[in-house]
């Protein structure tokens, strides 16, 4: 699943609970950068996301990966643009 600044992959877990990673590559910014970012997507994950894995019939492995755009949303933005996808999952 894609949106503006995120691209969402989702497969059958061989594990009992729900696990989600994060890809978040450089696009020439800066190590701050990226780590606010991968802390943002983290957080929103923490909020949104877990609780609602967690309670899904079949748990799921979940990839984050940001594009360049990511950088540039606030955390109201890419709230909306996780709960889309969550949307979606489940």
């Amino acid at each position: 699943m894609r949106t503006a600044s995120l691209d969402v992959r989702a497969v059958a877990s061989l594990h009992a609970f729900p696990r989600v990673g994060f890809v978040v590559p450089r696009y020439k910014h800066s190590a701050v950068d990226r780590n606010r970012l991968k802390r943002r997507l983290r957080e929103l994950v923490r909020l949104h996301m877990l609780d609602r894995l967690q309670a899904a019939r079949d748990p799921l492995d979940v990839v984050i990966r940001a594009f360049p755009s990511a950088y540039g949303r606030d955390f109201a933005a890419l709230d909306a643009e996780l709960e889309q996808v969550l949307r979606r999952l489940t």
